[in-house]
């Protein structure tokens, strides 16, 4: 039966817990925001005490089912003040799935600042001082903590922003290749780590029992077909694997919904210089890695090694979200700019998405000028320095930079940075923004396959019609999805293929030993919803807070010339369970 890992950062008491009855089918989202609802006050101030970072593996990680090692990190935000679940890939989820542990949930805070490190192993838990790692950029952490624990470790750890409590700081995963650029990026969940005294988790799986699988010939056969259902859709087997996440820079250009120069405009007449297209051709050139799965198991393979013109590695994650939030948005057109930015975000530890948009209200500003990839960066590295007041206001991401310098357009839900579609020409997903309970955060309901990609659907992008539904529909099966440790790509290929939901109720059947339906498998998400809605509702967060910035309902977007139309109300029925 698997274990919760329990750690009093103050007192460092260690504890195991079994996971019985119900908690033990929860796994990933579904274990995070149950425990916080249950164990975490929604009033409290998220960098005190009563807050809790748990970080939680998937139902099915740590089995050799495809593109299953992905992690959830929960707490609550330091950035929206609401519950907050962060997802990312690298190798921890499936080492930590391997030694029994499905949850790990860190208490308290210590009364004086510290900087320590936990290790797992089959053998136990070991809590360290480390004090020579305080204030180090996650590359030369993760190096360090190689040397010392050896090269197949997994490790989660966190940058100077978590650190220093910056709100927009992320926690940072290592990848197969030991880079820290997975992140768990959303909601400032790096500054609840830094509060509680910890720099890093290494994980260690040599000798660990592994996985319990229950009914091990009809999870094989379930997996193969796993396997197939993605290999055979044209995004999972084709469209991510030839050109990554970044494929989609032409494609929401073309459907005029790439935001451009914050949210001016819907389309960048120098979008063919950051794609997905021209981003392979550039690593190919220079000799890098166009190809590379994120986590053990991924057959997507959608991640790449970004390189220099000497062919020195700069940066991998290099992802649409990304390229798009660091360039479009800011008018910088230069992809090398664009991976170093990307690179600093890593080693900082910082969410790409909302330190794209806080460039953008810099430039807003007029503290750095639009389209200037160096001055960009220049103002990033000040977050290094810890005395550096501008830095801090940078890495608080776009709300507090905004509110700072006077700043009026800033594009935000629940103080949340937006991501890369403008909701008045993808108007699913702007459902999706307005109402999730994460703040705006287009995978938590991503209407853009049925919107633009016609993938699960075809619903008009720029109408009213079945967008509140489809936001809705989306949102439940998300959450659901988040709690198996699925990478949410999966979703491409289980909207448009018949058994594929059939085909996961099968695995968890087969890995618990339990009778899992598909109705099941809906009813976890729409208990996931639940759980998160009713603890923001507890924090204080009313229907006010689910709709968009005022600028998104007065100025149409060119060349769709539309506006975002949806009242307070008609939201609301996305969030009726």
């Amino acid at each position: 039966m698997a274990k919760l890992l329990r750690i009093n950062t103050k007192t460092k008491d260690i504890s195991f817990e079994e996971l019985s009855g119900k908690l033990n089918l929860l796994g990933g989202r579904a274990l995070t925001s149950r425990l916080i609802r249950k164990e975490v006050p929604p009033t409290c101030h998220p960098l005190g005490k009563d807050n809790k970072l748990i970080v939680a593996t998937g139902l099915l990680s740590g089995t050799p089912l495809a593109n299953s090692g992905r992690i959830s990190v929960g707490g609550k935000s330091p950035l929206t003040g609401g519950i907050k679940e962060a997802n990312a890939g690298g190798t921890f989820s499936q080492k930590m799935a391997k030694l029994g542990i499905r949850g790990i949930v860190l208490e308290d805070k210590p009364e004086e600042k510290s900087t320590r490190v936990i290790y797992l192993d089959k053998d136990g838990v070991k809590i360290e001082d480390m004090p020579e790692l305080a204030g180090l950029g996650t590359y030369a952490t993760a190096e360090k903590l190689f040397a010392k624990y050896g090269k197949k470790v997994g490790i989660l750890v966190i940058g100077p922003a978590g650190e220093d409590l910056r709100l927009g700081a992320s926690i940072q995963f290592t990848d197969p290749k030991g880079r820290p650029a997975r992140a768990a990026g959303r909601g400032g969940l790096g500054a609840v780590m830094g509060s509680k005294g910890i720099k890093a988790i290494v994980v260690n799986d040599e000798g660990a029992p592994g996985t319990e699988i229950v009914d091990k010939e009809t999870f094989k056969a379930a997996a193969k077909r796993w396997a197939e259902i993605l290999t055979n859709h044209a995004v999972t087997g084709q469209g991510l694997p030839s050109f990554g996440t970044s494929i989609l820079i032409n494609i929401i250009n073309e459907a005029g919904a790439l935001p451009t120069k914050n949210f001016r405009f819907g389309r960048f007449d120098k979008a063919q210089e950051v794609s997905g297209e021209k981003m392979v051709e550039i690593i190919n050139k220079r000799g890098g890695v166009a190809k590379e799965g994120c986590h053990p198991g991924c057959i997507i393979q959608c991640s790449q090694s970004y390189v220099d013109e000497k062919g020195e590695y700069i940066t991998s994650g290099f992802e649409y979200e990304t390229v798009w939030a660091l360039g479009p948005n800011t008018l910088i057109d230069n992809l090398d700019h664009l991976a170093q930015l990307d690179r600093l975000c890593d080693d900082l530890g910082l969410d790409t998405i909302e330190m794209g948009n806080t460039i953008a209200v810099a430039m807003e500003a007029g503290l750095i000028p639009w389209g200037d990839g160096q001055a960009a960066i220049d103002l990033l590295k000040k977050v290094y320095d810890s005395k550096d007041y501008l830095g801090k206001i940078i890495a608080n991401g776009a709300t507090f930079t905004g509110e700072a310098l006077g700043v009026e357009r800033v594009p935000v839900v629940k103080r949340q940075s937006l991501p890369a579609y403008d909701p008045r020409a993808v108007k699913g997903v702007g459902v999706t923004y307005a109402t999730s309970p994460m703040g705006a955060d287009h995978t938590a309901g991503y209407a853009v396959c049925q919107n633009i990609l016609k993938v699960g659907g075809d619903i008009n992008p720029l109408g009213k019609e079945g967008n509140v539904e489809v936001s809705k529909n989306l949102q439940i099966a998300t959450a659901a999805i988040d709690s198996t440790g699925f990478c949410l790509f999966v979703a491409f290929a289980v909207l448009d293929t018949e058994d594929a939901l059939e085909t996961i109720a099968k695995l968890i059947s087969a890995k618990v030993g339990q009778n899992i339906t598909v109705d099941d498998i809906v009813n976890l998400g729409i208990s996931v919803l639940k759980d998160e809605y009713s603890f923001n509702q507890d924090a204080g967060f009313t229907k006010a807070q689910d709709q968009l910035p005022d600028f998104f309902i007065n100025e149409p977007l060119p060349p769709h010339n539309t506006v975002w139309d949806f009242s307070i109300e008609e939201l609301q029925q996305a969030k009726v369970l």
